[in-house]
């Protein structure tokens, strides 16, 4: 089997599990160690912590993601993806606009490096002033 399919097939799984709103699902297709960066934010490692992470986003946000696009590289170990983010801000999150419910829709892309079969780190982009800007904050 093609090393990129393999890691394809892992990635789509990952967003898959994301847009049913599946954490254990997305932790599933993650090594144990992995490094989990957030958008403008703090290295998390470990599954617990991106445990942690998955109920936290829950509890503030419900996103669906559309228009998915992933690229691997030929040996597998590092993957691109591109998507859009539509979603609802539920709860206020800190340091953030108070929440009322406001939609969104925002381009996003993450970065992935895969050992053994498992996503062993996942780095997210977006641009938060875009998003301050829709949810009805200063931008």
């Amino acid at each position: 089997m093609d090393p990129r399919t393999g890691t394809e097939a892992l990635i789509h799984r990952y967003y898959e599990a994301f847009n049913r709103g599946d954490a254990e699902g997305m932790a599933s297709c993650l090594a144990d160690d992995v490094a989990h960066d957030v958008n403008q934010g703090a290295r998390r490692s470990g599954v617990g912590a991106f445990r942690e992470f998955c109920a936290h986003m829950a509890r503030c946000y419900r996103e669906r993601l559309d228009g998915l696009v992933i690229l691997a590289t030929e040996d597998g170990s590092r993957a691109a993806a591109e998507f859009m983010v539509n979603g609802a801000y539920l709860a206020t999150d800190a340091g953030l606009p108070p929440a009322k419910g406001q939609t969104y829709r925002l381009p996003a892309g993450a970065f992935f490096e895969v050992r053994d079969g498992r996503i062993a780190r996942v780095t997210t982009y977006y641009n938060l002033p875009d998003w301050i800007a829709q949810v009805g904050g200063a931008a």
